[in-house]
């Protein structure tokens, strides 16, 4: 059932053995905590769950219940945490009603979107059919107490197009199901980042990976979230969530066993190597690793976990002195390719730019725009990278004093269409564009020269338009002048 809790503030982590406090939501013009017959849907079912539905102020059965499954919000939009769950519930609570009071019975659901995925859908017909169940969308403003203990109920723009008054017994007010993983006592974790499921605030606390890609994936390796612990949903669907969660942690255990990754590079066998002789503990690669897979030790030097690694190379691109490597997969293997680019010494001859996409979305994009005969610039030249975030400074310098015109980076999305495989190497990669920027001018170079744009792999279509355009800025700042030396 919905659950509506208070999570703890930022910074401030839950006394040791106490789980978050549950508190009731705030809706003050709809009565709650004022109106004894105003309640939510947790308090409805737990009274369903003693028997037949009483108002609480007198306890006479309640044969006309409204609920409202926008509580508060004036706007053509749901509430922090609604879902399909909130949904079902509304209707299936509406369907006690209708079983507890008998024939004359009425249930009033107020709401902006009904959600009722796959086979619900039928469910949802059932209640449409069902004469004393009615549904309309609309915004109840207020609610308000009779002499006799019913409730008047107002609510604006519903769906005859008209403001409405409606006499109930009760209003249940619809909450949302919040996640509770950040309960750091039952999870206690041992990763530097703390003990509890890390999220990306984008979530609303719910632990992910990649919610397109990898849905059982946490930023702990080897940890699956599944059921409410990852997103709102039924019991059916959380039945079906351990079971894909149970065979992803098989698959781990599998894999970590034969020494090779998980997830994404699945297979890979590849560990990254570091030449702790030149390490100045300067904690970058600790701190900008997603998954926690290095640690300090009591010096300060890092401290490898394999076993968490993902093989991103973020901790190459973040390594200063360049001391991080793979086998397969190094500062000197790339830096090899960008300098064997041929660059032409005549400013007659257009200019050579290099794109470095990633391995997840850009290069296979790029591999769906040649599929589709769509053309761009012939004078780019591609390099694919794990990931933008182990894209190291020294490639751009590189690739800049050899006398290429510009270096466009592309990669996955960060931000509120967060589509990063490996969690925030894109946001890595432009949060360092601005140094990149800023030595660009010191070397009396434009930033236009060095740029970073984002892709998901269904917008292929945009790729040659974007590359075209970069292609046009570069030509318009005019070529690089280190070209030649």
């Amino acid at each position: 059932m919905p659950k509506e809790t208070e999570a703890p503030k930022e910074g401030e982590e839950p006394k040791e053995g106490e789980e978050p406090e549950a508190k009731e939501p705030s809706y003050d013009h709809l009565g709650l905590g004022k109106l004894p017959n105003v309640v939510t849907n947790v308090a409805l079912e737990e009274m369903a769950a003693q028997g037949k539905i009483k108002r609480p102020s007198d306890g006479k059965p309640a044969t006309s219940v409204a609920f409202i499954q926008c509580p508060g919000q004036g706007a053509d939009e749901d509430f922090p945490y609604a879902s399909s769950v909130t949904s079902m519930v509304a209707l299936k609570q509406a369907k006690y009603v209708r079983e507890d009071g008998g024939p004359d019975a009425k249930a009033y659901i107020f709401y902006q979107h009904m959600r009722t995925p796959g086979q619900s859908e039928y469910f949802y017909k059932s209640a449409q059919q069902d004469e004393g169940i009615f549904l309309t969308k609309g915004d109840v403003v207020s609610v308000s107490e009779n002499g006799d203990g019913t409730l008047v109920l107002e609510a604006n723009d519903t769906l005859l197009g008209e403001n409405i008054k409606l006499s109930v017994d009760m209003v249940v007010l619809g909450t949302g199901m919040v996640p509770i993983t950040r309960d750091e006592p039952v999870l206690n974790f041992a990763y530097r980042q703390g003990a509890a499921f890390q999220d990306l605030d984008l979530f609303d606390g719910y632990p992910d990976s990649n919610f397109i890609c990898f849905p059982y994936e946490t930023r702990r390796t080897g940890f699956y979230a599944a059921g409410c612990a990852r997103r709102a949903m039924g019991i059916q669907e959380c039945l079906e969530d351990a079971a894909g969660a149970a065979l992803k942690a098989i698959q781990c255990i599998e894999s970590a066993y034969r020494g090779v990754s998980v997830h994404p590079r699945s297979g890979d066998m590849a560990y990254p190597d570091f030449f702790f002789q030149r390490c100045t503990q300067c904690k970058r690669c600790t701190e900008e690793c997603p998954f926690g897979a290095l640690d300090d030790d009591e010096k300060g030097t890092p401290l490898p976990n394999p076993t968490r690694c993902r093989r991103c190379g973020t901790c190459m691109g973040a390594c200063p002195e360049r001391i991080v490597n793979f086998p397969d997969y190094s500062i000197d293997s790339i830096g090899s390719m960008v300098k064997a680019i041929e660059v032409p010494e005549e400013d007659e001859e257009k200019p050579r730019v290099l794109i470095m996409a990633c391995e997840n979305d850009a290069y296979p994009a790029l591999d769906i725009v040649g599929l589709n005969r769509l053309t761009y610039s012939p004078y780019v030249r591609i390099i694919p990278v794990r990931c933008l975030g182990s894209v190291n400074v020294v490639w751009i310098k590189d690739a800049l004093s050899k006398g290429l015109d510009g270096i466009l980076m592309i990669g996955c999305k960060f931000g509120d269409d967060y589509q990063c495989h490996f969690i925030k190497g894109s946001e890595l990669a432009d949060i360092r564009m601005d140094k990149i920027g800023e030595a660009l001018v010191s070397l009396a170079l434009e930033k236009e020269r060095v740029q970073q744009v984002q892709i998901a792999i269904d917008e292929y279509d945009k790729l040659p338009g974007i590359i075209n355009d970069f292609m046009a800025t570069i030509e318009e700042v005019g070529p690089n002048p280190f070209k030649g030396f």
